[in-house]
C-alpha cells in the first residue's frame, strides 16, 4: 500500500501491455520509495493468471525477484547513508541522537521479525529495508529474512488474486487487502507506541514522587 500515483485501470492495461516486466519493475521500484502501488501490481498479476492471461508461477517469480531486489537495494541505502539522513530528521523534529540510538538498538533487538513481518504491512515494507541497514543488521541475516518473507507475501497476494479473483472483483479485492494492510499497520504501531508512552508516563510519576 502506498501514495497510488498510478489508477488500477492503468495498472492493468500496463500489465496487458508488458507483462511479466510490467510486475517486476512495479515491485521493485515501490521497494526502493517510489510510490508505486507494488501490492496492487502484485494482485493484478495473480488475477491475469487467474484467468490464463499470464503463468501463475512466472508471476510468482516475478513477485519475489523484484521484492528481493528492491529490499537488498533498500538495506544498502539504509547501510551506507541512512543514519546521517536520520539524524538530520531527527534534528527537524528535535529527536536527540541519545533517542535515535536508542531507538536503532531496538530495532536491531527485532530486526529479523520486523523485515519479514514488515512485508505484509502498508509502508513498512518499504522502510524495513533501509532500517536494517541503519540499524547494521549483518547482510546474510537480512538476505534470509528478506527472501522468507517477499516468498512469503508474493506467495499469498499471488494465490489470493489467482483464486479469489474468480469469484470477486479485482476492484473489491485491491480494497479488502489494502485495508487489511493499514489496519495491521496501526495495530503494530499500537503495540509499540502505547508501551512506550506507559513506560515514559511511569518515570515521569517516579521523578514527581
Amino acid at each position: 500500500m502506498s501514495f497510488e500515483l498510478i489508477s488500477l485501470e492503468n495498472i492493468q492495461e500496463i500489465a496487458h501491455s508488458y507483462g511479466y516486466w510490467a510486475i517486476f519493475l512495479g515491485i521493485l521500484l515501490e521497494n526502493l520509495g517510489i510510490p508505486l502501488p507494488g501490492e496492487t501490481v502484485t494482485l493484478v498479476g495473480g488475477f491475469l493468471a487467474g484467468s490464463d492471461e499470464l503463468n501463475y508461477w512466472l508471476v510468482l517469480g516475478d513477485a519475489v525477484t523484484g521484492a528481493v531486489i528492491g529490499g537488498t537495494c533498500g538495506y544498502w541505502i539504509g547501510k551506507v547513508g541512512g543514519w546521517p539522513l536520520l539524524l538530520k530528521i531527527g534534528g527537524l523534529f528535535r529527536i536527540s541522537e541519545v533517542k535515535l540510538l536508542s531507538i536503532k538498538e531496538q530495532f536491531s533487538q527485532n530486526a529479523g521479525k520486523t523485515v519479514f513481518i514488515g512485508r505484509f504491512l502498508a509502508l513498512l515494507r518499504v522502510f524495513a529495508a533501509p532500517l536494517a541497514g541503519i540499524a547494521e543488521m549483518p547482510f546474510g541475516e537480512f538476505f534470509a529474512y528478506n527472501l522468507a518473507g517477499a516468498t512469503a507475501w508474493a506467495s499469498v497476494m499471488v494465490t489470493l488474486a489467482f483464486f479469489a479473483g474468480k469469484v470477486v472483483s479485482l476492484e473489491q479485492l485491491v480494497a479488502w487487502v489494502g485495508q487489511f494492510a493499514i489496519a495491521a499497520l496501526l495495530i503494530v504501531i499500537a503495540l509499540i507506541v502505547i508501551p512506550l508512552w506507559w513506560e515514559s508516563r511511569q518515570v515521569k510519576n517516579s521523578l514527581e514522587e
